[in-house]
Parts: structure tokens; sequence; C-alpha cells
């Protein structure tokens, strides 16, 4: 189970820059190393990261197998409105993960 820790201030002055950090906790397993018999071991990776701010996007990174385990992410934003941040990350093998916050500004 894939696990992420996601940083957004709870409340913000309209206008506001605020800071927001993510991490997910993923191998990103770059495809180019070899097991403990020789063999390639199958590369496994975010490949993709979208935040949104009321479902319009504000931030999105394309990932490549250069990228260490653990991607860590921080951006800001202008706190326009009370809503919800969303974040969602894809990968190979099937890989998805959401999450969501709820700010409020003031």
């Amino acid at each position: 189970m894939t696990r992420a820790l996601i940083n957004v201030p709870p409340k913000a002055k309209r206008g506001e820059v605020i800071e927001i950090k993510t991490l997910i906790s993923h191998p990103m397993e770059p495809g180019y190393r070899a097991d403990s018999n020789g063999a390639l071991m199958p590369r496994d990776i975010i490949t993709d990261f979208i935040c949104k701010y009321n479902d319009d996007e504000i931030f999105r990174v394309e990932l490549f197998p250069a990228i260490a385990a653990n991607p860590f992410f921080t951006f800001s934003t202008i706190a326009t409105e009370s809503g919800t941040i969303t974040f969602e990350w894809t990968g190979d093998n099937g890989f998805s993960a959401a999450e969501s916050v709820t700010i409020t500004v003031e």
C-alpha cells in the first residue's frame, strides 16, 4: 500500500501565497539494475503527478527513471477560495494513488 504525506495549510487569507508539500512512498525502480540472479529488474516508476485546486490544474510533473525513490514536491499557489486540493499520482504497472485536502480561505 502506498503512503502519501501532504502538507497544506488548513486556513489562508484570500490572495495569500501558500506552500504545498507532498511526498509519496514508492521505490521508483528505473529498470536498469540487476537483481541477485543478474536479471534486469522491471521498471516500476511513478510517471505523472497532478495537483488540482477546485478542479483547476495548478501543478503537473512528468517523472522519469532518474527520479529518486519517494518523490517529494514542493510548490506554491495563491489561495483564492475555500475548497479542495487534490493530488493524483499514476505510474507503471497500473499504479494509481489519490489524496485530497480541504482549505478554508477567509
